[in-house]
């Protein structure tokens, strides 16, 4: 399994601070935020990773990370991502890397308490589809939320106002490699972007979606509040991705 870490996009929601820099590589408590999805990309046992940047700032990412030997690592691969086209499409940028192999992909302003090995194991026995990481949230009309029944996720609607349980769709999830022709027949939504959504109703319909609900806590550090949570959370909590999470 291959990684991919999504660190684009022009953070508006965030400005001033991104006006001199790209949002991934704003702190979060001690390190940068893009440090934290790497390590739980390595933590999980995933090594061969790239980087989907944009916006003027990305050339700081190498600067900053090198060849990834700050996490082990004997390489980093980078790309870059033109425009505000999306996750979908920032993904399929990724296509002509992965080789065929499987990938796990992490929004780069996702910070999670534990690591995701026993998700990329399941999926590794799973063999084929799609998995996703689901949070229970207080606040799901806020995020894409996931409907299931009978251990099995039935849809996925973006932002409801009636939302049909409290599991948001967080930014992990994990693909076989028929991710890249999904993503080619997507159409843009209304706001003009191809939708990581209709990718993961794709394989729900495929009926070869499953997911795991993530223990421990979970933040986005995408605007000044949930940056803040963020680094409150690393520095009371610790962001202990070596540690196996507890058993229910």
């Amino acid at each position: 399994m291959k990684g991919v870490i999504l660190a684009g996009g022009l953070g508006s929601r965030l400005y001033p601070l991104t006006k001199i820099t790209n949002k991934h590589l704003l702190p979060v408590f001690d390190r940068p935020m893009i440090y934290y999805p790497i390590q739980a990309m390595v933590n999980a046992g995933i090594t061969d990773i790239m980087i989907v940047t944009g916006g003027r700032k990305s050339g700081d990412f190498l600067s900053l990370l090198g060849n990834g030997a700050d996490f082990g690592l004997k390489h980093l691969n980078y790309t870059y991502q033109q425009g505000e086209g999306g996750i979908a499409e920032a993904l399929g940028l990724a296509e002509h890397w992965a080789s065929g192999d499987s990938l796990c992909v992490i929004l780069g302003d996702n910070i999670i308490q534990y690591n995701v090995a026993k998700a990329r194991a399941d999926f590794g026995k799973q063999g084929r589809g799609a998995k996703i990481i689901l949070k229970e949230v207080h606040d799901p009309e806020r995020f894409g939320v996931a409907e299931i029944s009978g251990g099995k996720v039935l849809g996925i609607v973006e932002k409801p106002k009636a939302p049909k349980s409290n599991l948001a769709v967080i930014g992990i999830y994990m693909y076989d490699p028929r991710v890249f022709q999904i993503i080619k027949t997507l159409k843009p939504s209304e706001r003009g972007e191809l939708e990581i959504t209709d990718v993961n109703n794709w394989f729900i319909q495929d009926g070869s979606m499953s997911y795991d609900v993530l223990p421990g806590w979970w933040t986005d550090a995408g605007t000044f509040e949930s940056l803040h949570r963020a680094s409150t959370l690393v520095k009371d909590g610790g962001a202990n991705l070596m540690e196996v999470p507890p058993q229910a």
